[in-house]
C-alpha cells in the first residue's frame, strides 16, 4: 500500500535539508503537486510544479471541498493540496511527500489516518532558530522576528504529529528521519 508522509516545520528548521537527504538516499518518495493562485514563475508548468488556478477558481474548489488543506498566505494568494491529486499519485503507486504548514499537516493526517505519517521538524530552540535565520543574511530584523513569532506558534502544534525530530545535530536528525520514514514505508 502506498503512503503519505507529511513534513511540517517552522522556517529555518532544516526541513528541506532533511527531505532532500531522504530523496538522495533513494527512498521511494514523490512530492505532491500543490495548487496555487499565483502566476507561474520562469519555466514552471501547470501540472508539473503546481496547478495554477485563478483566485476565483481556487475559491470555487474550496467551496466544493476539493482541498485536503489550503491557506490564503496573502490576499488572493492561495496554496493548497487537492484530494484528487494526492489520491491519483497514491493510486499510481507513489508514496507521497507533503510539505505543508502545521495545520495543513494535521488535516492531511486526519484524512489519511494510519496511511499517513506526520513528521514535525523542530529546531532545538527559538534562540537557535534566530541564529540560523540571522546567519542567512537575507532578511531584516523585523522579518526575522515575525518568523520567530510564527515559529513559536507552530511549535505549539508539535505534539499533534506522529513524530518530532529535533534538528540540533544534522547527522543525527538525518539518521533518525531515515529510520522513521523507511520503517513506516516498510510496514504492511
Amino acid at each position: 500500500m502506498t503512503k503519505v508522509i507529511v513534513f511540517s516545520a517552522p522556517s529555518g528548521s532544516g526541513k528541506s535539508t532533511l527531505v532532500n537527504y531522504l530523496l538522495q538516499r533513494g527512498v521511494n518518495l514523490h512530492f505532491s503537486i500543490s495548487a496555487t493562485s499565483r502566476p507561474p514563475r520562469g519555466t514552471e508548468r501547470h501540472g508539473v510544479e503546481y496547478y495554477f488556478l485563478t483566485p476565483e477558481a481556487f475559491r470555487e474548489r474550496i467551496a466544493s471541498g476539493d482541498f485536503l488543506e489550503y491557506e490564503e498566505v496573502y490576499q488572493d494568494r492561495f496554496y493548497g493540496t487537492l484530494k484528487q491529486q494526492l489520491d491519483h499519485q497514491l493510486e499510481a503507486g507513489e508514496n507521497v511527500i507533503c510539505d505543508v504548514d502545521v495545520k495543513g499537516g494535521i488535516s492531511i493526517k486526519q484524512h489519511y489516518g494510519a496511511r499517513c505519517l506526520s513528521v514535525f521538524i523542530q529546531p532545538p530552540s527559538i534562540e537557535a532558530l534566530r541564529v540560523r535565520l540571522e546567519g542567512r543574511g537575507t532578511e531584516t530584523p523585523e522579518a526575522i522576528q515575525m518568523r520567530l513569532d510564527k515559529a513559536a506558534y507552530e511549535m505549539s502544534f508539535a505534539d499533534q504529529f506522529d513524530t518530532i525530530i529535533v534538528n540540533d545535530d544534522l547527522a543525527a536528525a538525518q539518521a533518525e528521519i531515515y529510520k522513521v520514514v523507511t520503517t513506516f514505508l516498510d510496514e504492511a
